[in-house]
Parts: structure tokens; C-alpha cells; sequence
């Protein structure tokens, strides 16, 4: 029976692990299509100009609480050396997404703007509009000019849903670290500060890295 238990355990432990890995190249695809677009994205000089980028794959509607989303995702920041820190697990709760065309999922990609954003967000938990100014990023490569009224905004945030992508706004909703999935990545307990700070990042980040460090290099980082 022991055997037994062991086995199952094992097993539920290398689908969690399965489940992060696939999750990062998933965030990995998000990425790469919103840096690639040429009129559709994120504007190019707010992206060289964050400290941190948030990219949840999947957030979802809840289906028994009216309004509620939830989803997980990855928090990675410019290191002081240049590039980009090892990503860390996070997760979204609460708050109300506007789902384009009454999609029951979203992809979100966040850029912290500042600093002290930066600092709030690698707390315990985090709480857009409240802790930390958040607005709907404007949408085009070359959009500067539409971005003046944003800059005031700590973090920005943008939304794509059945092949719309806009700006978002997520006020209310939550950033909490994912410690479970930190634990599966890492092989160990360690907190979201630890992990942009200083951890080592795993092989499974290897592309979702790599498609920032080619979009948006960086030889000196903001931490």
C-alpha cells in the first residue's frame, strides 16, 4: 500500500511539473506573437523601458462566482547585470477582465513600469489599483505618442482573446507568488524576491527568456 502511495505521489508530482513546464511555453508563445506583431503589439519603447514583465497564459472566467478570474503565470525582471532574472511563478485572483467577444479566457501581459512597483509586486501579495497604479496599455508598435497619459501608471496591462488584442484594465485583481510551482521549478521552497534576485534559471525558461532578451536586450538592468 505504501508502494502504492508512493507511486501515485510521484506521479501527481511529474504531471505538476509537466503542467509548469508547459505553462512557461505557453507564456513563451504569448510573448513572442505580441513582441512580433508590427502594428498589433506592445509598443516597442514601453517594453525597453519596463523593469518587470507578468505574461498569465490563461486567465479565467470562474465559473461559479460571477466576475472572478483566476489563472498563473510568470514575473521576470531586468537584472542589474543585463538580461532578464529567472522567472517567477505567480497567480492571478479576483479583479474583472473585460473578455473580448465573450471569451471564457484570456492571455494577460503586464509591464512594470517602475521601481516601486517592482518592490510591491515581489511582496506577499499584491493588489492592482490599490497597492500600485495599473492602467490599459495602448495597443501598436509605434505608439508613443498615445502613451504620455500612461507613463503615470506604475504597471500597464493588456489582454488578447480569440485573436483580439487590447489593452486591459485589472483593477482589484491579485498577484500572490505560486509557491508550489516555485518549489516544482526550483527544486526547492524559495520566495518570488529570491527567485528574480538570485535563482539560477531553469532549462524549461530557456524560450521564454530567449524571446525577451531578442526583443527587448538589455545591457544594464533596472535591479
Amino acid at each position: 500500500m505504501r508502494v502504492l502511495t508512493g507511486i501515485l505521489l510521484l506521479s501527481c508530482l511529474g504531471l505538476a511539473k509537466t503542467d509548469v513546464n508547459e505553462r512557461l511555453d505557453e507564456a513563451a508563445n504569448v510573448l513572442s506573437e505580441v513582441t512580433a506583431s508590427t502594428d498589433k503589439g506592445i509598443p516597442q519603447d514601453l517594453l525597453d523601458k519596463s523593469h518587470c514583465v507578468v505574461v498569465v497564459p490563461s486567465l479565467k472566467k470562474g465559473a461559479l462566482i460571477v466576475g472572478a478570474q483566476y489563472g498563473k503565470g510568470f514575473l521576470t525582471c531586468r537584472k542589474a547585470g543585463g538580461g532578464w532574472s529567472a522567472p517567477a511563478a505567480i497567480r492571478v485572483e479576483g479583479g474583472s477582465v473585460g473578455f473580448q467577444i465573450g471569451g471564457s479566457e484570456t492571455e494577460v501581459v503586464m509591464l512594470v513600469m517602475n521601481k516601486n512597483a517592482v518592490d510591491k509586486l515581489l511582496s506577499s501579495k499584491f493588489t492592482l489599483g490599490a497597492e500600485g497604479s495599473i492602467a490599459a496599455g495602448p495597443v501598436g508598435r509605434s505608439a508613443s505618442a498615445q502613451t504620455d497619459a500612461k507613463m503615470s501608471a506604475e504597471i500597464l496591462s493588456w489582454s488578447r482573446s480569440k485573436g483580439v488584442f487590447a489593452g486591459v484594465s485589472l483593477t482589484g485583481a491579485t498577484l500572490r507568488p505560486d509557491d508550489d510551482n516555485n518549489q516544482e521549478l526550483y527544486g526547492r521552497k524559495i520566495t518570488n524576491r529570491d527567485v528574480i534576485m538570485s535563482a539560477k534559471p531553469p532549462a524549461a525558461a530557456s524560450r521564454f527568456l530567449g524571446v525577451l532578451n531578442q526583443h527587448s536586450p538589455s545591457e544594464k538592468g533596472s535591479l
